[in-house]
């Protein structure tokens, strides 16, 4: 075993010493030693719960046979990061998590790791961590929140409460209308509620197939979700011992796992499912620490081939819990295959030890040959209770646990309206035929930008208007809400890329400020930062290069003429390559004055959005 190098022979005595004082035990020296590696963090409602997650996939692992040692990582909340300098680190901290992942795993010659990690940052950091050690590993998160309800039974979330604050500023809504939504809107532990950034990234960790079916949707209060921890805890040992025997090559390794048709299957599903845009950041950084080459272009062509069949909050009113209750991620990519055959690579490996086709057999519900597990998932139902404490519903019943279901079960529920085949629809009836997620190139994107298709209305996928430009997002939130943007205009916020930020900042207070005053269907947002999860609209985001390094974004000026035509994939505007040039000879860097040491480091190494926002300094 890997470990072997802590714990056999005369000269690890000192080694074996120290263990002794950490609690492993006589009989414990033949097992394989495995990570629990856990972002509880009591800040987070993602990660509030996670301690007692944590404990508990432990004790799973020692009753399957291994020794456990927790760890655990930082986190940043983004909602409360969001609007202030706080936001400046979110995106660093991706690179922390990686770091020291890769430092506990390194230092201490772990056979194997469970990452359970839950929210944006934290998901790809653990990813990019296990990349880099490539040992056995499984994702399994803390799942994902319940929406929220008010009195009245309206369901409300985060982005609800962001737009509300916004309108309460400009005399929209009265103080008990935002008390009311603000109160309501994040009910219980988990990730938040829409297919935001980290629900998204838990998601396409299914596809990936680096975490068993359900991992993305069973929810954080479902006490059916212990199976799910008890069956990766299982899973996990089983894969040190077989790492042990056959060492690399056995194929369920992250970068044996993690091949360009992994992330292929990846991105597939995230366009069919209209997920976050920072997930094309985060793959693209997963990809190369897998060393596995992947690019823009390659997620540009894949979302012209991939339909959109889900649309989850910000883009809907549907919620991540809706679509646990259709059948979850596996039955949206059984759509997939079914709708367009040869699409996704069915024959990847995951960690259960079957192909994803094998998964999406068993797990898709309206496959005829479901197992009773994925039938049963699609009965949870959320618990309508503020909770902060792990599996606080309790658990369906379980009924033929285990076994085929020969003949397909009703899809609809007729008892209360709800659709399943309206959340996750059929390829025949997609929301469009390209996917959720679009790139655009033109000669203010000269590397590309992203727009999450699934959230603009109609009428804004080709848009032309003068820029209004604002130096910073704090500048423009306020420009927006104060009256300086009019309807038709293009909003430009710059410096906010990776180095330029520097941190690449989310854009969420800006977005939802144009929605709070009632311009959401008639302004675009163009930006070299990025967006929350929770945005929708014409938000266009990752700009690259970014105006830190010269890019197009730092030399157009007010009332330049912007042109947006998002089913051509276009970003331009209006001046010609002369007069580009001449600005370009005219501009100069700025000097962001970061007062931050971690950020200068941050910055100095940072790369454009194009490239995953990834560190380089050689």
């Amino acid at each position: 075993m890997r470990s072997d190098q802590i714990k056999r022979g005369d000269a690890r005595a000192a080694h074996r010493s120290l263990l002794r004082a950490t609690g492993v035990g006589e009989g414990d020296w033949d097992k394989p030693f495995i990570a629990v590696c856990n972002s509880h963090v009591d800040i987070i409602p993602g990660h509030v719960h996670l301690q007692e997650v944590g404990n508990f996939v432990k004790e799973c692992i020692r009753e399957a046979g291994g020794v456990p040692f927790l760890f655990n990582t930082i986190g940043v909340d983004d909602g409360i990061a969001m609007g202030h300098e706080g936001m400046k680190f979110s995106l660093p901290s991706r690179e922390l998590i990686a770091d020291s992942v890769e430092t506990m795993i390194q230092a201490h010659r772990f056979d194997a790791m469970i990452c359970i990690p839950n929210c944006d940052k934290i998901v790809p950091g653990m990813f990019m961590g296990a990349m880099r050690v490539n040992i056995p590993t499984i994702f399994v998160s803390g799942g994902p929140m319940e929406a929220g309800r008010t009195e009245s039974g309206k369901t409300v979330d985060l982005i609800d409460a962001f737009v509300a604050g916004v309108q309460r500023q400009n005399g929209k809504i009265s103080s008990e209308e935002l008390a009311a939504i603000e109160q309501a809107a994040c009910p219980t532990c988990g990730s938040c509620s829409g297919m935001f950034t980290a629900n998204s990234m838990n998601c396409l960790a299914e596809a990936i197939g680096l975490a068993l079916p359900g991992n993305g949707t069973i929810l954080a209060t479902a006490a059916d979700r212990k199976a799910l921890y008890r069956e990766a805890a299982t899973r996990i040992v089983a894969m040190a011992k077989e790492f042990a025997q056959k060492g690399p090559g056995h194929g369920l390794l992250p970068r044996e796992i993690g091949s360009a048709a992994a992330f292929d299957n990846a991105m597939i599903l995230d366009m069919a499912m209209g997920g976050s845009t920072n997930t094309v950041l985060h793959i693209l950084a997963i990809a190369h620490e897998a060393q596995t080459p992947f690019t823009l272009d390659r997620i540009d062509a894949l979302s012209r081939m991939t339909p959109n069949i889900c649309k989850v909050s910000p883009s809907s009113h549907y919620h991540i819990e809706d679509v646990a209750r259709a059948g979850g991620i596996h039955t949206i990519l059984g759509e997939v295959a079914r709708g367009c055959p040869g699409l996704l690579n069915l024959d990847s490996m995951t960690v259960t030890g079957r192909t994803l086709g094998e998964n999406i057999a068993a797990f898709d519900v309206r496959s005829d040959h479901a197992e009773a597990r994925a039938r049963t998932l699609a009965r949870v139902r959320p618990g309508r209770a503020r909770s902060i404490q792990a599996w606080s519903v309790p658990s369906v019943e379980h009924a033929n646990t285990g076994t085929a279901v020969a003949e397909r079960e009703p899809q609809v529920d007729s008892s209360d309206g709800f659709d399943p085949y309206d959340v996750i629809r059929p390829v025949e009836n997609a929301y469009s035929k390209s996917g959720g997620l679009t790139v655009l190139k033109g000669n203010l994107a000269p590397a590309g930008a992203i727009v999450k298709t699934a959230g603009v209305s109609p009428k804004m996928l080709t848009h032309k208007g003068p820029a209004v430009i604002f130096e910073s997002e704090v500048d423009a939130y306020n420009g927006i809400v104060f009256g300086k943007v009019k309807a038709g205009d293009v909003v430009v916020i710059r410096y906010e890329g990776p180095k330029g930020g520097p941190g690449m900042q989310e854009m969420l207070a800006p977005t939802t400020a144009i929605k709070g005053v009632g311009l959401d269907d008639k302004c675009a947002l163009v930006t070299d930062g990025r967006f929350s999860g929770g945005t929708a609209g014409a938000s266009i985001g990752h700009v690259s290069p970014e105006a830190a390094v010269g890019g197009p974004i730092g030399l157009i000026q007010d009332g330049d003429l912007i042109e947006i035509d998002i089913p051509k994939g276009l970003l331009s505007v209006a001046l010609s390559e002369a007069q580009l040039a001449e600005r370009k000879a005219a501009w100069k860097p700025r000097q962001p004055g970061i007062e931050s040491s971690y950020l200068r480091r941050y910055a100095a190494m940072a790369t454009s959005a194009d490239t995953g926002a990834i560190l380089k300094w050689d």
